[in-house]
């Protein structure tokens, strides 16, 4: 007979307790356990005893009452039984006189998961070290594969932590209440609640801080707490490899996937079938329509530390997505089969703003979205789109750091940008209705500050000739020359054309 102190809820918890489920009642606590082949072998007089009868339990409905009678007479409280189920009527009496009944599949594995609860506590610190230990030879293809895999041996749930919540877990879920309660300044922190309890420690990682990991489980008996205590601080080791093994493997794929994504802009869209195979290969379709956008730090950034952020929610949108590091930023556009209506691709930027606000709660960017574009060319163009429109973001505060190419004028376009590859063509598309005399008429009244008598001076014209010029020239243009920021546009645009 052992003796100490047991709860069911200890025993529920417990990695191997021989296939324990409750039969009657809810709540249980024992201040001695026995163990016996048959119920006559049970100590005569107990109090407040759990019973673990290994002899299968009596088929007929009546003996399996004048049992329960019997055992709670001797002073048990608890019995747990094999065999087949016990059938309503008795576990109707043995609610009447306070049995917990429990149906267990291997009672000698019952029995050794009391025997280390009560008398070998060391012993269940040891098995769950050795579960543990014994992860390392399992081959996990990342840290999800390990967590899973550690969680399954264990039995207890599994998460790595940072102050913003889970980014991984396995297992049951950690409760809020429990993860509120978790101490990042401490080296080995026992958080509780009402709803359970973990027990972390700080993982070290080249690219990310704050990191834990944690082993959490139901509020069990200190026995469980110390057991994942010990244990975790043997697991934290073994995470740390591997986010160490996925994180040099992440960023030796990101650097190809920004090679490749170099590859491509630089053939300005003029796919040759070396690039096309490895964009395939990636997963990066040409065809179709594509918005591009672009993500840059108004201060310091990590691109890696960005990418991450933005890949994690990127995988929520319901449209294909890519997104890679190029330069100090991160580059990525959504793909769609079909040419989108007005409404979906005002829903696909939305979207990007969205993700543009995640990401500026916690990095200092400015985010650009290109125009939707078609085909290998139009990825390219909407690409460089993004790049300048994110420029332009950049002194952008009112705006929030984010700006749409479809939601400028061409005026504000030329502006910011009228010297880049973007946009250069744009300023030859806004005069293209003009002659070449009328351009150079339109240079010389900007240049002279919209005053007709000193253009015609420049000009050696007649002021009313000049004057009828410049009237011609606004039609042509659907342009007020009155509005300053088109006089300075139109200014830059005449600029650029003579290049």
């Amino acid at each position: 007979m052992l003796s100490a102190g047991l709860t069911l809820e200890a025993l529920l918890e417990h990695q191997d307790a021989g296939g324990l489920t409750v039969v009657s009642g809810s709540e249980g606590s024992w201040a001695t356990v026995a163990v016996e082949v048959r119920e006559q072998d049970l100590p005569d007089s107990v109090t407040d005893g759990l019973a673990v009868i290994v002899m299968p339990a009596p088929a007929v409905s009546w003996q399996t009452d004048a049992l329960v009678r019997r055992v709670r007479d001797r002073g048990f409280t608890g019995l747990a039984l094999t065999g087949e189920p016990m059938g309503a009527g008795s576990r109707a009496l043995a609610e009447r006189l306070g049995v917990l009944v429990m149906h267990v599949d291997h009672p000698t594995r019952l029995a050794r998961a009391c025997w280390q609860l009560l008398e070998a506590r060391d012993a269940l610190t040891l098995s769950t070290v050795q579960k543990i230990a014994r992860s390392i030879e399992y081959q996990a293809h990342d840290l999800g594969d390990l967590l899973a895999h550690v969680a399954a041996n264990v039995g207890h749930g599994i998460a790595l932590i940072d102050r913003e919540g889970v980014l991984q877990g396995a297992g049951d879920p950690v409760p809020d209440s429990v993860l509120r309660s978790i101490d990042f300044g401490h080296w080995l922190d026992i958080a509780e609640s009402s709803e359970g309890f973990a027990a972390s420690v700080p993982v070290a990682s080249r690219s990310r801080h704050g990191l834990r990991i944690a082993l959490h489980g139901r509020n069990a008996g200190i026995v469980h707490r110390n057991a994942l205590a010990t244990a975790v601080e043997v697991l934290m080791p073994i995470v740390a490899a591997r986010l160490l093994v996925d994180e040099v493997e992440s960023v030796s794929d990101v650097s190809r996937s920004s090679g490749l994504l170099g590859d491509f802009l630089e053939s300005h869209g003029g796919l040759n079938p070396e690039v096309e195979q490895r964009m395939l290969a990636r997963g990066w379709r040409v065809s179709g329509y594509h918005l591009g956008f672009r993500m840059v730090g108004r201060g310091r950034v990590d691109p890696m530390e960005l990418l991450r952020l933005l890949t994690s929610k990127l995988a929520l949108l319901p449209v294909d997505s890519h997104a890679t590091t190029r330069g100090a930023g991160v580059t990525g556009w959504l793909t769609v089969a079909h040419a989108p209506t007005a409404a979906q691709l005002a829903h696909h930027i939305r979207a990007l703003h969205e993700l543009h606000a995640s990401a500026l709660s916690t990095f200092p960017i400015a985010t650009g979205v290109g125009s939707l574009r078609s085909g290998s060319d139009g990825l390219a163009t909407t690409l460089g789109e993004a790049r300048d429109a994110a420029r332009l973001a950049t002194d952008r505060a009112r705006a929030g750091w984010f700006v749409s190419i479809d939601s400028l004028g061409l005026e504000q376009l030329l502006l910011s940008w009228t010297s880049s590859d973007t946009f250069a063509p744009a300023a030859q598309s806004l005069l293209g209705p003009l002659s070449e005399t009328e351009r150079h008429t339109l240079a010389a009244y900007l240049d002279e500050e919209s005053s007709v008598l000193a253009t015609a001076n420049r000009l050696g014209l007649h002021r009313n000739t000049v004057s009828g010029r410049i009237q011609r020239i606004q039609a042509a243009l659907g342009a007020d020359l009155s509005d300053p920021e088109t006089r300075l546009a139109l200014q830059l645009a005449c600029r650029v054309s003579r290049g």
